[in-house]
């Protein structure tokens, strides 16, 4: 990031925190009370900080973003587990395997659409992904091999974690807080695209649904591949008979299986509004 152009003759951040280096060394600098607030980890983690943090998360890929000009973005949600189509036979069950399909999907439609998002030179359309592998490598790859920008969206959990390698490393961003992580999907976000998944797929799905549902978040194409899927983990219409959903809230998505129809539903929907 690029530090805004400064119009005061102060000093700045990264002159003292040079500076901080080569201070004398006795018992009052060697004090934690002595350490720059902003440079001292200890109490940048303390609990009372925890406000601070979270709008430091929140900011800082915005800032990124921004410089970079991104403008939309087409979020990719969906299984860390479904394997590569090469690597089915190995996948833990047969379901997986040939939830396998929907990997290569995926990184067709990121493909197509980073075509797309290249002609606004990567301000449109750009590919959104969790960042880890699976369906969100799919989605990074697509748009890697399209030659183009895509995002990845890490956070930290208790097992070892590293993104998925076609990611573009300036938009490659790491979370602590999952709530800002999920703003960080939406908030320019023209389609979500929702693919077979664990999980992590349901709560971001649901959470994302529930925004469109309340008037929280202006309605923008929302498609889930795999009808069969998602008709065999989650009973629709039983939630709309049962009166705990709208009827008219089961067309807040749709159903496809291929990228082409989800270009086609995107395009048409763009007709339409």
């Amino acid at each position: 990031m690029k530090d805004e152009p400064r119009s005061h003759p102060f000093r700045d951040s990264v002159q003292d925190m040079e500076a901080a280096k080569h201070t004398p060394d006795t018992a009052q600098t060697r004090a934690p009370a002595y350490r720059l607030a902003f440079t001292d980890r200890d109490f940048m983690a303390r609990e009372d900080l925890r406000p601070v943090r979270l709008q430091l998360e929140l900011l800082k890929p915005q800032l990124v973003m921004d410089e970079r000009g991104i403008e939309s973005t087409i979020v990719l949600f969906g299984g860390a587990r479904i394997p590569r189509p090469e690597d089915k036979d190995s996948a833990r069950s047969k379901t997986l395997a040939d939830l396998s399909a929907y990997y290569e999907e995926a990184r067709r439609f990121a493909y197509r659409m980073t075509e797309r998002s290249m002609s606004s030179y990567g301000r449109e359309n750009v590919i959104i992904t969790g960042g880890g592998p699976g369906v969100m490598e799919a989605g990074n790859r697509g748009a890697h091999e399209a030659g183009g920008q895509s995002i990845g969206l890490n956070i930290v959990l208790p097992h070892e974690q590293a993104p998925n390698e076609y990611v573009t490393p300036d938009l490659c961003f790491n979370f602590h807080y999952f709530a800002i992580r999920k703003m960080h999907f939406l908030m320019r976000a023209k389609a979500v695209c929702v693919f077979p998944g664990g999980f992590g797929t349901l709560d971001e799905m649901f959470e994302s649904l529930t925004l469109i549902q309340t008037k929280r978040m202006k309605p923008i194409p929302f498609l889930l591949f795999g009808r069969a899927f998602w008709e065999g983990v989650i009973n629709w219409q039983a939630l709309a008979d049962a009166g705990t959903i709208s009827p008219e809230d089961l067309s807040l998505f749709q159903f496809v299986e291929t990228a082409d129809e989800a270009i086609a539903a995107i395009d048409a929907w763009t007709v339409e509004c």
